[in-house]
């Protein structure tokens, strides 16, 4: 395998052969759409059961046109980069099959995510490939880019834990939640449910809810305690929108902190990064994050309020599950672990005025 040149009259471009197991999704139409358009792949392959030899426009239909037909899985083409967004705990059984077929793996579903197997023992059911765990790096590029070049696996984030993270780690790294007490409220789209969902993801059921779900003991606590380095009282709502995932995050500091601080902490952490924008108060009607004003883009906005009477900060952090929680991480932190520019193929800056996301 390795990549291949192609040149055009003035330019010289590397491209990468690229495949996606479990294409028929949420997240795998989100990663066959990144793809299709990324200047540096070629897309070659997408797995699916249950649609082998339909097109991928007649399961995804913003893709209608497109040539490219899913195969079975068990058909696997060698290709230099694999992406799966399958479900939790199939990676795991095929890891020695995906990493034969491929030089770099990027997995969607939780099966790398964490660091140790007893971690998967207490939030999951246990893991299959515990060796392969010391060898997986966590994608999300603003908290682990620099292990992103040598790696042979990488872990998509999970949404939720995404977007309380991406609010959070500033105030880690500058000390601030230093024997803080932190609440967050997270509150996701029905995308969040896959493809697949059930009962109470149909629309009938979903409609103008804000329903509580996994109101303690949520999975992805577990990627946020690991990063952040502290507990945190974690609850997810189920709202009515398809797309977004909208963190709500209330600090509770050990001691005094000014906005001053916290605009040091936000900018060191964030100037320089090209998917994290900063949120905090402006004028207008979107002065803080929103999942509507990210909608289809890899973009995380993140915004801050001080409550001095309080003596509490509140954070708010806004993505697109599918995207930033998922096939956009996956394909920014491909971008960095294969030296491509960083936001090759994920330029799309969203559209308004927008519907419901």
């Amino acid at each position: 395998m390795g990549t291949t040149a192609t040149a055009d009259a003035d330019t010289e471009t590397e491209t990468v052969t690229a495949g996606v197991v479990g294409g028929s999704g949420f997240a795998g139409g989100e990663l066959l759409r990144l793809l299709d358009g990324h200047p540096n792949v070629e897309l070659v392959q997408a797995t699916s059961r249950e649609y082998a030899g339909k097109s991928i426009g007649g399961v995804h239909p913003n893709l209608r046109g497109r040539e490219l037909r899913f195969s079975e899985p068990s058909e696997l083409e060698s290709v230099d980069v694999l992406f799966t967004a399958t479900p939790h705990g199939v990676t795991m059984e095929h890891v020695d099959e995906y990493s034969e077929a491929s030089d770099l793996l990027v997995d969607l579903s939780a099966d790398f995510r964490l660091a140790t197997e007893g971690q998967y023992d207490e939030w999951y059911d246990g893991h299959a490939a515990p060796e392969y765990l010391d060898v997986a790096e966590y994608a999300l590029p603003e908290l682990n880019r620099e292990n992103l070049g040598s790696a042979d696996i990488i872990a998509s984030g999970g949404c939720n834990a995404t977007a309380t993270l991406l609010g959070l780690k500033p105030l880690a790294d500058a000390d601030i939640l230093d024997g803080a007490h932190v609440v967050v409220d997270v509150k996701v789209g029905s995308s969040e449910g896959g493809a697949g969902g059930g009962a109470a993801s149909s629309h009938a059921e979903r409609s103008g809810v804000v329903r509580p779900y996994a109101p303690t003991g949520h999975r992805h606590e577990a990627e946020i305690e690991e990063w952040l380095g502290l507990s945190v009282s974690f609850t997810c709502h189920a709202v009515d929108m398809v797309r977004g995932a909208s963190a709500t995050c209330h600090v509770f500091p050990d001691g005094p902190v000014s906005k001053k601080e916290l605009w040091t902490a936000y900018r060191g952490a964030y100037e320089a990064e090209p998917f994290v924008r900063l949120v905090a108060g402006g004028s207008g009607s979107y002065r803080y994050p929103e999942p509507k004003a990210v909608a289809g883009t890899n973009y995380a906005d993140v915004g801050f309020e001080l409550d001095p009477g309080n003596e509490r900060i509140v954070v708010f952090s806004a993505i697109d599950n599918v995207m930033k929680g998922s096939a956009g991480q996956a394909v920014h932190a491909a971008n960095v672990a294969l030296g491509f520019e960083e936001t090759a193929g994920l330029e799309f800056a969203g559209l308004h005025p927008v519907g419901s996301p």
